[in-house]
């Protein structure tokens, strides 16, 4: 895959984080049972949580390998575009998610992953895992208030995740 603006494209499935990286790792119960699962996934595979937790988002489709993805923050002169392109996602019984890279124009250069899963006993998590580096002079100058940021907004988007699926309808006897 070419136009990404670091070499690591894809690190975020296979779980060991690359070093010389900001790491952050965030995690949150979202409920229990499938249809938690399936109304969050879903949430996170069409930008709806993104959405929810106040970013525009400009995507060419719902979460999907190669789909480009225009994440825009604040307004007027302040408005920051992030661009990114989804380098993988996972739809499955029991996990649903995706992962985007950044793309030349975005801040910052990494990648992050938002994934939903389901466990033996139930209990559905939502976890963001992400690496990155400042991309601009701008994110350099901001020091670590940028990776403070980032994990005020993986927990903003585990609130609104968890409302968002709490708010589903479900069918009662489903495990």
């Amino acid at each position: 895959m070419s136009g990404f603006t670091y070499p690591e494209v894809g690190a975020t499935r296979a779980g060991a984080l690359p070093s010389g990286y900001h790491h952050l790792r965030y995690r949150t119960l979202l409920g229990h049972g499938r249809d938690v699962l399936e109304a969050a996934g879903e949430a996170v595979l069409t930008w709806r949580m993104h959405r929810a937790a106040g970013v525009r988002v400009h995507a060419s489709g719902r979460a999907a390998p190669g789909v480009d993805v225009e994440v825009v923050l604040g307004a007027g002169p302040l408005r920051l575009r992030a661009p990114c392109r989804v380098v993988w996602a996972a739809v499955e019984p029991d996990r649903a998610g995706f992962a985007y890279g950044t793309l030349g124009g975005h801040p910052e250069r990494g990648e992050e992953s938002f994934v939903v899963e389901r466990g033996d006993d139930g209990a559905v998590w939502f976890s963001v895992t992400a690496f990155s580096v400042p991309g601009r002079w701008f994110t350099r100058a901001a020091g670590p208030v940028v990776p403070y940021a980032q994990h005020l907004y993986a927990r903003r988007c585990g609130q609104v995740l968890r409302r968002l699926a709490a708010a589903a309808p479900h069918s009662p006897g489903r495990p």
